[in-house]
């Protein structure tokens, strides 16, 4: 069957979008990406220190990549995550999508230069991030064209920023390894999305791409309002947003709760990263102000505020062994309305309630 996205033609429009990279001669670049190994591992040894996470798993080595590699691996991972769910939404209708419907070539190319737009997008701006899409328990990547570009542009210490940036990271890589089922619980809240579907294959997937098409119009132009909240048909796809978007607060939260708490023991000038960063994000129509456009409502975006906020509100009144009661499983997680209101997740999760 055709695929919904034209994946190899998503990876090569990335390809030739992406942003060049800060000018480096090779032995700083080479220079570079040793630091970022070194820090990774660092970083980790902070991360459990601070936190009592730790990993049930292997944790795989951290990949240092350029801005192309950064959208080949991501173009990979949601290749084998989006595929099946094209697939399975046509065996609930029990349609043939055969050469026409939301599966037609012409559909597949278009989505894939908007898919690949996006990503060329995003490839210019993240720093890391940990992938879970493509095999558990997923990897750690460091942007490391970004990471030298940000530093420089904030005058930074190298050394840091760059250690700044793994604590975050690695605060991701610690959640996914210490806590093994959190990985397959993401993936299968993003199944119970498509299965909470009322309408049949065909308008899913064209409301899917009038999202993607939403993202690559929104990097196109700035002043765009369109927006993906389309996406969300159902009241049942709702509550599993909502889910999603308290799951994504929680793990966001936290590494920013980690890297504030563990950056001024190790790092010298975390303060004023901190704020030459929020200065320089605050300032710029970057991925924040993206996201915030593509949703519709900033509430979104304060939610990982509110992340940050809780996890400190529960640190602070039980401690962070009885906080990380939240990794229990899936049911001690916090729901949105518990992570403005810490005191009813201590009394719901805590025996003693704090």
């Amino acid at each position: 069957m055709a695929e919904f996205v034209d994946w190899d033609l998503a990876a090569s429009t990335a390809g030739a979008l992406g942003p060049t990279g800060p000018k480096v001669t090779p032995a700083e670049a080479a220079a570079a990406v040793a630091h970022l190994r070194e820090l990774a591992v660092e970083a980790s040894t902070h991360v459990a220190a601070y936190t009592g996470l730790v990993p049930q798993v292997a944790v795989p080595p951290v990949r240092i990549v350029d801005r192309r590699d950064w959208a080949a691996i991501n173009i990979s991972g949601m290749r084998k995550v989006i595929t099946p769910l094209a697939e399975r939404l046509i065996a609930k209708t029990n349609r043939d999508p055969g050469r026409h419907g939301p599966l037609d070539l012409v559909g597949s190319k278009v989505t894939g230069v908007q898919a690949g737009t996006v990503l060329a997008y995003l490839s210019g701006r993240v720093l890391g991030q940990y992938e879970v899409f493509s095999g558990h328990p997923g990897q750690l990547l460091l942007v490391a064209p970004n990471i030298v570009a940000v530093e420089r542009k904030l005058g930074a210490d190298p050394r840091d920023f760059r250690l700044w940036v793994c604590l975050h990271e690695g605060t991701h890589q610690s959640q996914f390894t210490a806590v093994p089922w959190l990985r397959e619980h993401f993936l299968s809240e993003v199944r119970a999305f498509v299965d909470a579907s009322e309408v049949d294959a065909a308008a899913v997937l064209a409301r899917v791409r009038r999202g993607v098409s939403a993202l690559a119009e929104a990097v196109r132009n700035p002043q765009s309002r369109t927006s993906v909240l389309d996406v969300v048909q159902s009241p049942a796809q709702r509550a599993v947003m909502d889910r999603l978007t308290a799951l994504m607060t929680l793990v966001e939260g936290h590494a920013e709760m980690v890297m504030d708490g563990v950056g001024p023991q190790v790092i010298p000038s975390v303060t004023a990263i901190r704020e030459r960063f929020n200065r320089r994000r605050e300032a710029s129509n970057g991925l924040e102000s993206l996201i915030r456009r593509l949703l519709g409502v900033d509430a979104k975006l304060r939610q990982y505020a509110e992340g940050r906020k809780f996890v400190q509100a529960v640190v602070d009144r039980v401690g962070m062994a009885e906080f990380n009661r939240v990794w229990t499983s899936p049911q001690t997680l916090p729901t949105l309305a518990e992570l403005a209101d810490p005191p009813a997740w201590i009394a719901r999760v805590v025996p003693s309630g704090g």
